[in-house]
């Protein structure tokens, strides 16, 4: 079946957040006696935020702070980086403009939608996407497929002639248990794990994108 439609992860594939999404949990767990600080890289990273919280309190309680009120110290201090040092990954706009050219855009992102929405305004993206979804609403988060199936859906195309773009392998297991066709583009130290060999291609940046690849496979 030919391709008609593209999905959009956000974090770590189009900004560079996952680095800000760190120094945020640095801070924020940190200040209430997580040791985080010498992890290496985000091991949650792909989990919606309410996971990652919880995640951290089960292994290292705290008084104080309610998880909730901690998701939303993160979540303000994630949109105050990506505003203050927040950029877009190389090859980004020209991703969205090639798979564009080809059919509808939607954004699938485990990133709770007032901060998607924050972000992409910020870098003037917002106006890309035909819809937006985020695993807030969903009773799942990434690994799970249902962000990507709303997503379809809202497109009005099938899931197996979409085309998922992904830098985690929380989302690439996510596409894929969706039957979607999955580009991803994993850090070099995430490259790795296993779960990237179920992607259709996996590329260094998205700056590798070809349009011959592309061509080949939507209609």
């Amino acid at each position: 079946m030919s391709l008609q439609a593209t999905l959009f992860d956000m974090d770590g594939l189009l900004l560079d957040s996952e680095i800000l999404w760190h120094k945020a949990e640095v801070e924020i767990f940190g200040s209430l006696g997580v040791p985080i600080a010498d992890a290496e890289g985000r091991s949650t990273k792909g989990m919606f935020v309410n996971e990652v919280v919880n995640f951290w309190f089960s292994l290292y309680p705290w008084a104080g702070p309610s998880t909730d009120d901690v998701v939303g110290l993160l979540l303000s201090r994630v949109g105050d980086l990506v505003e203050s040092e927040g950029r877009l990954l190389p090859g980004a706009i020209r991703a969205l403009d090639l798979t564009g050219e080809r059919g509808p855009l939607a954004l699938a992102s485990s990133t709770p939608m007032a901060l998607i929405v924050r972000c992409l305004k910020h870098f003037e993206l917002l106006d890309r996407f035909s819809s937006i979804h985020s695993a807030e609403f969903e009773p799942y988060g990434k690994p799970h497929p249902g962000v990507f199936l709303t997503a379809a859906a809202s497109l009005g195309v099938v899931p197996s002639a979409c085309l998922a773009l992904e830098d985690s392998a929380a989302g690439v297991l996510a596409a894929k248990a969706a039957r979607m066709s999955v580009i991803a583009v994993p850090t070099h130290d995430d490259r790795a794990h296993t779960e990237f060999l179920l992607a259709d291609l996996v590329l260094d940046s998205l700056e590798e994108l070809t349009l011959e690849w592309l061509g080949e496979r939507f209609a």
